[in-house]
């Protein structure tokens, strides 16, 4: 503990902050050149993948610990003991997360295969091993099922050690505890979250960890063309987003100021998650969480990440970390841009894709989509999301032409509303447009126009969009699902707390079969 918070006061140095500060404009100067002359260009497109989990306590059966109506006490948000990250799983924000990677594959079919064969056997893995320790990985955007405490005073437990904060539920990485105290300091000591139903002040950004996400990642082969991906894929945030919303509940006893249960199934937001993490950490005056601006070159990456707010900066020599090569020569830089916390960002660097290039490397990190309810809905929005920004750059579509004010708009919109969002679109010809049918069967053209330029075949691609479109072609989505199961429970007789509970214990025994979320339809 003492080590901890020694490390933490001096990320919070005004010392620290100073040479941090030089080492990244120093470095930023060297990577602006590099992007420029090609140096992160690479031998073809590449894919990968990062998914959230959170951890369930896996129940004894017994039906101890039954609520009234309901089943037994599984499904509550449990910590995940280190045994659980011996093999592929990383820890994340909260001791109840966790965090499964696949390597980086060409963006061909072979590539797009391994990708879900990956993902599959480290989902398979983790659970094997959760499940020793009598727990499981929830394949969810957002928990709902407290553990015994409550969440309130889960996401509040802190203690204070020499003037530092530290979370008790939250991982004891310093990194993290100094993002903690340096976000309390600019919030004035508390950080206020509202959503419909509820108003709360906390007293450290754990609350960020009530949400989980699936984040594809899609390597650009050359920097010139770079911003053409990157301003188009800005405009598909709304119409991705509203497909895929997957987080309606808070933990019902967060709620505080609910007279009506189902008024509040109507006034929900369809994706809690983006007013979560955005109101966890952007309590500076400039918001770090937030849809990002065009690019006109590049380069404009590395400015964009230099001018963010500095956030609990840390040198290279105070942790155990020694990476070799390009991360290694940037390393400030690359732990800076780990808090430029857009809706999506570029990532400068990563590993050598057998066939795609070295580990210099420029890719787009998508960053709004939930996590999914089962592996084959997350390998359909990989495959989504990859497939459209490359169809959208091989088509020259226009749909960069869109305001990016009104990509904004359509965004928040879309977290809101979910498929009913008004989405705002430029369609091929160029003419502006809110309708929803044209916005999907163009997006699911474009997602197999890039599908086809990476090779795959007509059927191959049906299949892989398949479990989108159906979606789409229902007018539902894993969000709409919950609510509408939570208001069976409460037509039931069920009150607000039991509804969710049920319709979340619901979620878990669905998401665990196999096939894709449009199957409970």
């Amino acid at each position: 503990m003492d080590d901890l918070v020694d490390l933490v006061r001096r990320s919070l140095s005004e010392s620290a902050a100073e040479e941090f500060a030089a080492r990244v404009d120093e470095q930023a100067q060297r990577l602006r050149r590099d992007v420029a002359a090609g140096e992160y260009d690479t031998d073809d497109f590449a894919v990968g993948l990062e998914v959230e989990v959170y951890g369930v306590d896996a129940g004894d059966g017994d039906g101890e610990g039954r609520e009234e109506g309901g089943r037994d006490d599984s499904g509550r948000l449990t910590d995940l003991p280190e045994s659980v990250f011996a093999g592929s799983l990383a820890g994340e924000l909260g001791v109840h997360n966790a965090e499964i990677n696949t390597d980086p594959d060409v963006f061909d079919p072979a590539g797009l295969e391994s990708q879900a064969e990956a993902f599959r056997r480290r989902v398979s893995e983790g659970r094997d091993a959760a499940a020793a320790e009598n727990r499981d990985l929830a394949l969810d955007a957002m928990w709902t099922i407290p553990p015994a405490e409550g969440s309130e005073a889960y996401l509040s437990a802190v203690e204070e050690a020499s003037g530092v904060v530290v979370a008790e539920n939250m991982h004891r990485d310093a990194r993290y505890v100094a993002l903690d105290n340096d976000t309390l300091r600019h919030a004035g000591g508390e950080i206020a979250f509202s959503v419909p139903g509820a108003d709360h002040a906390f007293p450290t950004i754990l609350f960020e960890s009530l949400a989980t996400s699936v984040q594809p990642h899609l390597q650009i082969p050359t920097a010139e063309r770079f911003p053409a991906y990157y301003n188009a894929a800005i405009r598909t945030l709304g119409p991705v987003l509203a497909l895929t919303a997957n987080s309606p509940f808070l933990p019902p006893d967060l709620y505080n100021r609910v007279d009506d249960p189902r008024g509040l199934l109507s006034e929900t937001h369809r994706e809690l998650r983006i007013a979560a993490f955005e109101q966890s950490v952007n309590t500076s005056a400039n918001p770090k969480v937030r849809v990002p601006d065009d690019l006109k070159t590049a380069a404009d990456v590395v400015d964009h990440v230099v001018a963010d707010d500095t956030f609990a900066p840390f040198l290279r020599e105070w942790v155990d970390e020694d990476p070799d090569g390009v991360q290694g020569r940037h390393w400030e830089f690359d732990h800076k841009r780990g808090t430029y916390w857009r809706w999506l960002r570029c990532v400068i660097g990563g590993d050598p894709v057998d066939g795609a290039g070295d580990e210099r490397s420029l890719r787009i990190e998508y960053r709004p989509v939930p996590t999914q309810p089962t592996v084959d809905d997350v390998a359909a929005v990989q495959a989504l999301v990859a497939g459209l920004l490359r169809g959208l750059v091989a088509r020259d579509h226009p749909l960069a032409d869109l305001p990016w004010n009104a990509a904004e708009r359509s965004f928040y919109a879309a977290a809101r509303e979910g498929l009913d969002a008004n989405l705002d679109w430029v369609t091929v010809d160029g003419e502006r447009t809110s309708d929803r049918e044209t916005v999907y069967d163009e997006l699911f053209d474009l997602a197999r126009a890039g599908l086809d330029e990476a090779g795959l075949s007509g059927d191959r691609a049906d299949d892989l969009l398949r479990p989108l479109e159906r979606r789409w072609a229902a007018r539902t989505t894993p969000a709409a699902w919950k609510i509408e199961r939570a208001r069976e429970y409460l037509d039931d007789g069920l009150d607000l707390t039991e509804a969710i509970h049920e319709m979340q214990r619901d979620y878990f025994d669905l998401s665990r079969e196999d096939g894709v979320f449009a199957d409970w339809l």
